[in-house]
């Protein structure tokens, strides 16, 4: 299939670049099937149901269609500080419970989005524009955040939403963030799927341009170590330096950003495993936690 793919965006890139260019963005932003391929993921779901259960849905009306957002009450707190979780590419939030029930039982309230095209959201396209009007509904309906937590491409989504990247969409900026296993630049993302559909230059050209006609702003102003370095807001930043899907080059990308940004180093979890981590787990809730602690202090 990827073949013919890349035969007919050389075939038409050749005769009209432009629209080759776009194909292309429509093409990198389709969001993959909802239904859970495995065996082992169908059952993973199935497992989920009891825990989704204790939160409360609810849809939240965008641009694009409607969000799914639950909400996880705070065990054992009447005044909790929220966090908000975004999950990857591909995934949706049963898979971050583990991480939403740490927080949980530290104290906290969780805020999980299902972005669009995921899980129970509508639609099947993503991109930053789409992802980021969606953290903005959140924060309108639940916010603000004390935290805001993202794996994967959710990690770059909430450093978006928190800078303010995208037009139409002021920043919502929580006290802190965490980045696990996140891409740092979305240039790098582009030109990695460029090479691999083969485009000419001048198609590569309006497929970038694309994003800045979503977005408002042009490509190379979307990486992160920039964006962290403007936000100085605090962030811990977890990755495996083994992870194959994205490179711990990110992470020791983001941590030229500054002081206010730390790297925990988590050995052998892979990209997805290191949802489930313990010392992740921990190191979030203490993260998650340090006002908390200098309140009590």
């Amino acid at each position: 299939m990827q073949k013919v793919i890349h035969f007919g965006l050389d075939i038409t890139g050749r005769i009209a670049p432009e629209t080759a260019g776009r194909a292309a963005f429509r093409l990198f932003s389709t969001t993959p099937p909802r239904r859970p391929g495995s065996r082992k993921a169908r059952r993973a779901l199935e497992l989920s149901k009891p825990a989704m259960a204790t939160a409360k849905k609810l849809g939240l009306r965008t641009g694009g269609g409607t969000v799914s957002t639950w909400y996880f009450p705070a065990l054992a707190n009447k005044s909790p500080e929220t966090v908000l979780v975004a999950h990857g590419w591909g995934s949706r939030t049963e898979y971050m419970l583990d991480i939403i029930h740490a927080l949980q039982n530290s104290g906290k309230a969780v805020v999980a989005v299902d972005l669009p095209g995921h899980g129970g959201s509508t639609g099947r396209t993503l991109n930053m524009a789409l992802a980021v009007e969606a953290i903005d509904a959140a924060w309108r309906q639940y916010g603000p955040f004390s935290v805001m937590l993202g794996h994967s491409f959710g990690g770059a989504v909430v450093l978006n939403a928190a800078i303010g990247s995208v037009n139409d969409f002021e920043p919502r900026r929580p006290d802190r963030l965490v980045l696990i296993s996140a891409p740092n630049s979305l240039p790098g993302v582009f030109a990695w799927f460029a090479d691999r559909m083969g485009l000419r230059a001048a198609s590569r050209r309006s497929l970038y341009d694309r994003v800045k006609e979503v977005t408002g702003q042009p490509l190379d102003s979307f990486v992160g170590t920039l964006q962290l370095a403007e936000l100085e807001t605090p962030t811990l930043v977890i990755h495996d330096p083994q992870d194959r899907e994205v490179t711990a080059d990110n992470a020791r990308a983001f941590a030229t950003a500054g002081s206010h940004v730390e790297v925990l180093w988590a050995e052998g979890y892979g990209h997805r495993r290191i949802l489930k981590a313990p010392g992740v787990l921990q190191a979030v809730v203490q993260f998650a936690g340090r006002n908390d602690r200098a309140e009590a202090a």
